[in-house]
């Protein structure tokens, strides 16, 4: 590639970020180029590691694979906002547990009573949570650290980018208009911050394709409730009888939340298609484009996988008939 000319970065939500930063780490002059810096929908996340609402299975777990490792060493540094903690996924049905949570340290079955009334079955293990206000924080300084820069402004088009030998597409929703992909879709997410009653461990249901989710994830001083995952719907208002349901939902399987005192809403919309594009494409004015989008609801958890075929597909332009072949 052209050192002089660099990369730029489209978009600051987890997926931008991370690849800018390992980029940036690997001696890339990087730029990235953002309207919303760190983007909205990252910071609505709640954040525990975990596929949901993503394919194609056998390169998600790859990648998430990857993220994990990287995570796990991560949770040494209290910076990072990124933490192992243990808890519980639980259904009311009787499901067996998801493949991804079966390796993860301390997995066992749960006993009936350390199950909440209605539930059949549940399983306990620990697993990276991540404050994303914090992590998103941590990943703009690390950025800047290794002499990335951040540009803040809309780009209507892959040619507003500005000098680049290389463009990395994580515009996530807006690469809807940005590439075009009309595949692309927003499912909506509403999550509602609260004082934190004492929780430590998490809590998790398995609520399958329902747009009502049930999850606790203790940050500290607060918690994080949610959720929602409303498909086709875009908006960003914070919708109040969504909120109020969520609390309601999550007060009935931890009792002390009822009550809480509510400190901010959350809510982002999912970048879904019905696969992760992670792929590599010249165009007419030869330039090489490496699109990173559509995670949906595991943008987190694919965050540094994907950044490792990022740049892996920068490195080596010729891969790109083959994007997504082998991560």
């Amino acid at each position: 590639m052209d050192t002089e000319e660099g990369v730029v970065v489209v978009g600051a939500g987890v997926a931008g970020l991370t690849a800018a930063v390992l980029l940036a780490e690997s001696g890339w002059r990087v730029r990235v180029v953002a309207e919303e810096v760190p983007g909205r929908t990252s910071l609505a996340a709640g954040a525990m590691w975990g596929p949901y609402l993503v394919e194609p299975k056998d390169k998600v777990d790859r990648w998430s694979r990857h993220s994990l490792e990287v995570f796990r060493e991560l949770a040494g540094d209290p910076a990072t906002g990124v933490r192992l903690v243990g808890g519980i996924e639980a259904s009311r049905h009787a499901e067996a547990p998801p493949e991804w949570a079966t390796a993860l340290p301390g997995f066992r079955p749960c006993e009936g009573e350390e199950l909440p009334v209605g539930f059949r079955s549940g399983y306990r293990f620990t697993v990276p949570l991540i404050d994303m206000p914090v992590y998103l924080g941590y990943l703009l300084r690390r950025l800047r650290a290794a002499g990335g820069r951040v540009e803040r402004r809309r780009v209507g088009s892959l040619g507003e980018v500005g000098a680049a030998s290389v463009i990395v597409n994580c515009a996530g929703l807006g690469a809807r208009e940005l590439v075009p992909d009309a595949g692309l879709r927003p499912v909506r997410g509403q999550h509602v911050v609260v004082a934190n009653p004492g929780l430590t461990d998490f809590f998790s249901e398995d609520t399958g394709l329902s747009p009502d989710l049930l999850c606790i994830y203790p940050q500290g001083q607060t918690v994080v409730l949610g959720g929602t995952a409303v498909d086709g719907e875009g908006s960003l208002a914070p919708d109040a009888k969504a909120a109020a349901a969520i609390v309601e939902r999550c007060a009935a399987v931890e009792p002390r939340l009822a009550g809480s005192r509510v400190l901010e809403h959350r809510v982002g919309a999912r970048p879904t298609r019905d696969a992760v594009r992670v792929e590599a494409e010249r165009l007419p004015s030869g330039r090489l484009v490496v699109h990173n989008y559509g995670h949906g609801g595991a943008g987190v958890t694919l965050s540094w996988g994907c950044a490792a075929r990022i740049r892996e597909l920068a490195i080596r332009p010729d891969n790109e008939s083959h994007a997504c072949s082998w991560w």
